[in-house]
């Protein structure tokens, strides 16, 4: 294997996550991953932006649809995935390509803006890869699911099964950021909406739909969002994924 490139079984794990594909649930997981990008730009225009590791092209959809920029390009490093990208009606896309996980094929400076949303978690050599974002763009959208409690390695296995292995708090991956000298311009905590849970519970998990269920979801996600507003702490603590908005700067990494 070639260093620097993705490993041959991540590869293979990866060219077989769209051959099994649940429109459903991607494009509605997407919609409010789109709506966090779309928040932490508010104020700020891009005309050419390009998603790494865009999956099967649902979040660029929904930024298309709501016409996010002029000009749109993917790249993934599943070929089910960019065969999905290609089939899709996504307004203003340019070019989709398979690339290797690591070396972006466009020039220094090509994009205004990169999006990179819920891939650093996959990430074999994610400093390799947020150099590459630098070389490519000055700003960047990143988020990331924020999987990390106490006793997180008691959960390998469950982690592992959607390929997370990193793991990240809002404080963990600022750290990652700046020592990688980006500079951080706006940042969103989250939580899980109650139509993604009410999906998760009725449809992937099929259980039975149920007033009772439906009371609970809501309640829990009223309580977890009143307790955020509380304290900086809690609401790092009770979000679901993080989102920041980040813009390269002229030094290099804070390394030694």
């Amino acid at each position: 294997m070639a260093a620097n490139m993705v490993s041959g079984n991540v590869k293979t794990a990866y060219d077989e996550f769209y051959q099994e594909h649940d429109e459903a649930w991607r494009m509605l997981g997407a919609k409010y991953k789109a709506q966090h990008i779309i928040e932490v730009c508010k104020g700020r225009s891009f005309k050419k932006v390009l998603e790494v590791g865009a999956g099967d092209g649902s979040i660029l959809k929904h930024l298309s649809d709501n016409n996010f920029a002029a000009e749109y390009h993917a790249v993934e490093i599943s070929d089910s995935g960019v065969a999905h990208i290609r089939s899709r009606n996504i307004g203003q896309l340019v070019s989709v390509q398979e690339f290797d996980g690591y070396h972006l094929p466009f020039e220094d400076n090509s994009f205004d803006l990169i999006i990179l949303s819920h891939v650093l978690e996959h990430v074999e050599h994610e400093r390799i890869l947020l150099r590459e974002l630098k070389r490519v763009s000055e700003y960047a959208v990143i988020e990331v699911p924020l999987d990390y409690k106490p006793g997180v390695d008691k959960r390998i296995k469950h982690f592992l099964a959607y390929g997370h292995i990193n793991m990240y708090t809002p404080t963990s991956l600022r750290y990652l950021l700046q020592s990688e000298g980006f500079e951080i311009q706006q940042q969103l905590t989250s939580i899980i909406e109650p139509e993604v849970t009410r999906f998760n519970t009725y449809i992937n998990q099929k259980k039975q739909k149920s007033f009772i269920k439906d009371i609970r979801i809501v309640t829990e996600y009223v309580v977890k969002a009143g307790m955020s507003k509380l304290t900086d702490k809690l609401n790092e603590q009770l979000a679901s994924a993080y989102t920041v908005l980040c813009k390269k700067s002229n030094r290099q990494a804070d390394i030694f």
